[in-house]
């Protein structure tokens, strides 16, 4: 280490009379932006300590101002998703889209009768918005929400199954994004798992052959993320909801992708419903609410009254409840279940399934002569999109890409790439195989323009 570079370092008091540290003071307030040098100034310590070089002054300048934009500023930004993955996990898979979030704005805007009951004039329930909503949709006794779909399965085992044996197939031990695994949350509640069957064939006489005194549940969850040909077989949510009954038990099913029911013309046949699922006997249903329901985060646990009673009066929903935002969107997003045409219009992520491929095609050309008429080289082609979040892994939706021929311009496709993440309202296109392309089943028209006049920005510049 260097002593003397330690010495260069400058201290506080000097940078404070740098005029580009003046500008952040009155733009971010002195208090946020002495804290940003005092951190950049500890990080550059730290590196210095350790042999490497000190940087020079417009580089730590920089650094400071980053430290300052990255604080006090909005981080979180909208997007413009031209990936073609619907329920993107990294872009907060399910948008609301405008005609949604307007009416959700006169919600949470002001007060509300969150928890005050109108007609009797005092202290109500939250449940109470959504309730009626769900049970009407599925066809369940009683329905309560919690903040995600893995709150619902711990709720559930840890109410029902605590110290108590849980029997689930080999083939449905899954584990979505973020490393969440079904052995896990069973574990962290209380319950003791038993595994039945193999990876590609579990039969109603394995979970049969499992059962003892200590049994409480049997467990059945969807494969949203993935699935099994060939060799495989697996036991159907009715056969194992009457074993279950049966045998005294509770049969849960912990569906994940949240399609309520089926709208008409959809590529969904292959996808399991909360409404057939509840008619098939299952005890409690629950599912993702930002996901194929195509609301926000949340979770939604739906069933047989008794059992639901008992998870509303669980300790853990002080822990797991939901707030006035949650519950306007989810609301909302629900209501528009009573009539497929509301459905398919105001739910952006059934408003995208239900696209034809000539009004892709038409958007692509219409994309590709935008780039055209700034003499932006380009070709259209056929491209893949897909349902994404975890949902119809097996499904692939012909859609059309328009890409980019960038070989006569000073930007590879790389540069352009990451130029377009750093907008105010980032792009999101696809690299692949050193080509970008944009995908026209996640794009309205308006994002095609915006997109082309920032292309020209860049190439142009």
């Amino acid at each position: 280490m260097d002593k003397s570079e330690l010495r260069k370092i400058p201290g506080v008091d000097t940078l404070m009379k740098d005029s580009k540290i003046k500008k952040l003071i009155s733009e971010y307030g002195e208090e946020l932006t002495v804290f940003s040098i005092r951190k950049v100034l500890s990080e550059i310590r730290d590196a210095v300590m350790k042999g490497k070089k000190l940087p020079q002054n417009d580089r730590i300048l920089n650094r400071i101002r980053q430290k300052v934009y990255h604080i006090g500023t909005l981080s979180l930004k909208p997007m413009v998703n031209a990936t073609g993955i619907v329920l993107h996990t990294n872009l907060g898979r399910a948008p609301l889209g405008s005609a949604l979030t307007e009416e959700v704005v006169k919600i949470i805007e002001g007060y509300s009768n969150l928890e005050f009951d109108l007609e009797k004039g005092k202290r109500g329930h939250r449940e109470d918005h959504i309730t009626d909503l769900v049970t009407f949709i599925t066809g369940a006794e009683d329905a309560v929400v919690v903040n995600n779909n893995a709150a619902g399965v711990f709720l559930s085992l840890s109410t029902f199954c605590s110290s108590k044996e849980a029997v689930i197939s080999r083939g449905e031990l899954i584990e979505i994004g973020g490393s969440f695994r079904i052995p896990d949350i069973m574990q962290q509640s209380g319950a003791r798992m038993v595994e039945v069957g193999t990876t590609n064939r579990t039969r109603l006489s394995d979970y049969e052959a499992a059962i003892t005194e200590e049994t409480a549940v049997l467990f059945k969850a969807h494969k949203s993320n993935y699935y099994i040909k060939g060799f495989s077989e697996e036991v159907e949510i009715e056969a194992l909801a009457e074993l279950a009954h049966t045998n005294k038990l509770i049969c849960i099913y912990d569906m994940g992708s949240g399609l309520l029911r089926k709208p008409k013309g959809l590529p969904l046949e292959t996808e399991p419903d909360v409404q057939t699922a509840l008619q098939s006997g299952a005890d409690l249903v629950m599912f993702s609410c930002d996901k194929l329901l195509g609301g926000p985060q949340g979770g939604i646990i739906a069933g047989k009254k008794e059992y639901i009673q008992k998870l509303k009066k669980s300790p853990l929903m002080r822990v797991l409840r939901v707030g006035k935002m949650t519950l306007a969107a989810l609301s909302e997003v629900i209501r528009c279940y009573l009539k497929d045409e509301t459905l398919l219009e105001n739910v952006p992520v059934f408003h995208m399934l239900d696209q034809t491929k000539d009004e892709l095609r038409e958007r692509a050309e219409k994309f590709s002569k935008l780039l055209k008429k700034e003499k932006i080289p380009n070709k259209i082609v056929k491209n893949t999109a897909r349902c994404g979040g975890g949902t119809l892994p097996q499904v692939e939706i012909p859609s059309y890409a328009v890409q980019l021929d960038l070989s006569k311009t000073k930007l590879s496709p790389e540069q352009i790439y990451h130029k377009l993440l750093q907008l105010k309202k980032p792009i999101l296109g696809i690299l692949r195989e050193g080509s970008l392309l944009f995908d026209m089943f996640t794009l309205d028209s308006g994002q095609i323009i915006e997109i082309a006049k920032q292309i020209k920005k860049m190439i142009q510049t």
